[in-house]
C-alpha cells in the first residue's frame, strides 16, 4: 500500500517525519517504496526546521498562515488553526499535486495531535478539501490523543481534543487512535521520551505497507494483505498494535525432521506476539467492539505454517466474535516473529466518550469565566472615567 502522508502541527510533522524515516528504510533494506511524498504543515517555522527526513523544500515543509501569526503558531487555539487551513488549504492540495508519483496513491494518512493549536484545527478541514478533490483515494487521519499531565493541568487541551476527534470523525474514512500516555517512558528525557514515542507510533505500519508491494517473488506472500484488504478494513474509530517474538536465526537439524516441541514453539511464538500486540494497542479498548479487524504475519518462511495460521485465527475470533476478520503472511523478517493487529468500526470508545463529556460540561465553565472577566474589565473602566487622559 502507497501512502501520501501529510503531518500538520509539531505532533503531526514530527510523526511524518518518521513515515519518511520508514520509506528510507522500505527503500534500502527492501527496494520498495511505501510512501509517495511526505509533508509537513504548520503555522510555526522553527517547528519545521526541525524536522529530518522529509525534504527541506518549501513545498514539503509548508508553512501557512505567516499573515496572521507570523510565523509563530496559533498559541493552542484550534479555531484559528481551523481558520487558517481554509485559506491556505490550495498550499498544500497544489504541493500533493506536484507529488512525482501521486497516481499511485492508495490512499492519505493525515497526521495530528488533537490537543493543539495548528493540527488539531487544521486536519479536519484538510480531510474534507482533500476528499473533495480526491473522491476516489481514501483518506485517514492518525490522531494523538495528550498525556494524563497536559489533560489534568490545561482545560483547553479536552476542549480542543473533544472538537478535534468530532470533525475529524464526521469527514475521515478511518481514525487511528493514539494515546501518548501508553508509551511514555518516565525514566527517560522529554526529548527521548517523545522521539521514542513517535518511533513506536510509526513501527507498527512498516510490514502492512511493505507487504502488499513485494516484488521479489521468494517474498510474495502465500495470502498477500494488500491495499484492497487494508481500505476495507479500516472504517470509522481504529486502533492499531504491534508485537514480536525472537526466534532463533539457526536450528540443528534432528535425525527424523523437526520434533513436536519445535512446532509447538513456532505456534506458542506466534501467540506470544499476538499477547503483545493485544496488549499494546494504540488505544485501550475492547476488541469485542469493534466490527472489522486484520492481523499480518511476518517472518521467515519454514516459521509460519498453517496450525500457526490457525491459533491465530482462533485467537481473534475468541476476542473479536462480531468483526468480520482479514489476515495475510509476510515471509521477510529474519530472527524474528511479528504480528501487526488492526481492530476498526470500533462502536465504543471510552476515552473517546470521557472527551465529550467533559468538554460539554467545560463550556459553560469557558463563558462564565468569560464574562467574570468582561465584567471586572468594566468595572476598571468604570472606576477610571473621571481621571483625565494624557493621550
Amino acid at each position: 500500500m502507497k501512502l501520501v502522508v501529510v503531518g500538520f502541527g509539531q505532533c503531526g510533522g514530527r510523526i511524518a517525519d518518521e513515515f519518511a524515516k520508514l520509506n528510507k528504510r522500505a527503500r534500502s533494506q527492501r527496494g520498495i517504496e511505501i510512501i509517495t511524498g511526505t509533508y509537513a504543515v504548520n503555522t510555526d517555522a522553527a517547528d519545521l526546521s526541525g524536522l529530518s527526513h522529509i525534504k527541506k523544500g518549501y513545498q514539503h515543509r509548508i508553512l501557512i498562515g505567516s499573515r496572521k501569526t507570523g510565523g509563530h503558531g496559533v498559541g493552542k487555539i484550534n479555531e484559528l488553526g481551523a481558520e487558517i487551513a481554509k485559506e491556505d488549504s490550495d498550499k498544500v492540495i497544489d504541493a500533493i499535486r506536484q507529488t512525482k508519483r501521486f497516481f499511485e496513491t492508495d490512499a492519505f494518512l493525515f497526521i495530528a495531535s488533537a490537543a493543539g493549536g495548528t493540527g488539531s484545527g487544521s486536519i479536519a478541514v484538510m480531510t474534507q478539501h482533500i476528499k473533495e478533490r480526491y473522491a476516489d483515494k481514501p483518506v485517514y487521519n492518525l490522531i494523538v490523543l495528550p498525556f494524563e499531565h497536559e489533560e489534568s493541568t490545561e482545560d483547553r487541551t479536552i476542549y480542543n481534543t473533544a472538537t478535534c476527534l468530532k470533525s475529524a470523525y464526521s469527514v475521515a474514512d478511518a481514525v487511528f487512535l493514539v494515546d501518548n500516555q501508553r508509551f511514555v517512558r518516565k525514566d527517560a528525557s522529554i526529548k527521548g521520551n517523545l522521539a521514542k514515542i513517535n518511533a513506536m507510533i510509526a513501527e507498527p505500519f512498516y510490514n502492512l505497507l511493505c507487504a502488499g508491494e513485494e516484488k521479489k517473488a521468494k517474498y510474495i506472500a502465500s495470502k498477500v494483505l494488500d491495499a484492497g484488504d487494508i481500505i476495507q478494513t479500516l472504517v470509522g474509530w481504529t486502533v492499531i498494535g504491534y508485537g514480536k517474538s525472537e526466534i532463533p536465526l539457526f536450528r540443528f537439524r534432528r535425525e527424523g525432521g523437526r520434533s513436536f516441541r519445535d512446532k509447538s514453539d513456532e505456534t506458542l511464538k506466534g501467540i506470544q506476539a499476538m499477547d503483545e500486540a493485544i496488549s499494546e494497542l494504540s488505544l485501550k479498548c475492547n476488541p469485542i467492539d469493534s466490527k472489522r479487524a486484520l492481523y499480518l504475519i511476518s517472518a521467515p518462511s519454514k516459521e509460519m505454517n498453517m496450525d500457526l495460521v490457525k491459533a491465530l485465527g482462533d485467537y481473534m475470533r475468541d476476542i473479536a466474535p462480531e468483526a468480520l476478520i482479514r489476515n495475510g503472511d509476510y515471509p521477510r523478517e529474519r530472527g524474528v516473529l511479528d504480528v501487526t493487529v488492526i481492530l476498526s468500526e470500533l462502536s465504543d470508545v471510552e476515552k473517546v466518550r470521557y472527551y465529550y463529556s467533559k468538554s460539554t460540561s467545560l463550556i459553560p465553565e469557558f463563558k462564565r469565566r468569560q464574562e467574570s472577566t468582561e465584567s471586572k474589565l468594566r468595572a476598571i473602566e468604570e472606576a477610571s472615567k473621571e481621571i483625565p487622559s494624557l493621550l
